[in-house]
């Protein structure tokens, strides 16, 4: 049995600072990242605590491969795909959290 995956990407308040990650449980990662539960990680020194972009995927692989791709693009890029799925960029943990 396969199973799915999601890319997502982070952003601080004044989103300065965007971060790209992928994992096979959006919802209990979000938290983790919210939560700051590893102090010394990257999303938890620069404050990056809100979800502004998501993207499901059937299977983890694909969702890697996709994560690969944001990361290797541009900043601007990255802001482009935020600005059409959530062009007020907000907190999309209020839209997954009842998942």
């Amino acid at each position: 049995m396969k199973r799915g995956g999601s890319v997502y990407i982070m952003t601080n308040k004044n989103h300065t600072t965007l971060y790209v990650g992928v994992t096979a449980d959006l919802l209990s990662r979000v938290l983790q990242h919210k939560e700051k539960s590893d102090p010394k990680s990257f999303t938890a020194r620069y404050n990056l605590t809100r979800l502004v972009y998501y993207q499901n995927f059937s299977s983890i692989e694909e969702a890697i491969n996709r994560e690969k791709q944001l990361k290797g693009g541009s900043r601007q890029k990255k802001m482009d795909l935020i600005n059409k799925m959530n062009p007020e960029w907000k907190d999309l943990w209020e839209v997954i959290k009842d998942w």
